[in-house]
């Protein structure tokens, strides 16, 4: 799994970006792949572990899961 963190999220629209921890480009993250129960959202800052597939529009993030809250 790769590692990086939250660049932005939109909860109205559900999604926003990673930025890899490698360095890269920033990869896509939608609410669906987030992995946990209830509403899925995602903060800025906030470190997570995701899957990298290719999509049609590039890299997106797959199996997103974080532990903890967005470093301040």
């Amino acid at each position: 799994m790769a590692v990086g963190k939250v660049k932005w999220f939109n909860n109205a629209k559900g999604f926003g970006f990673i930025v890899p921890e490698d360095g890269g480009d920033d990869i896509f993250a939608h609410y669906s792949t987030i992995q946990m129960e209830g509403y899925r959202s995602l903060k800025a800052g906030q470190e997570v572990k995701y899957d990298v597939q290719q999509g049609p529009k590039g890299l997106h993030a797959e199996n997103i899961d974080f532990n903890g809250e967005p470093e301040q």
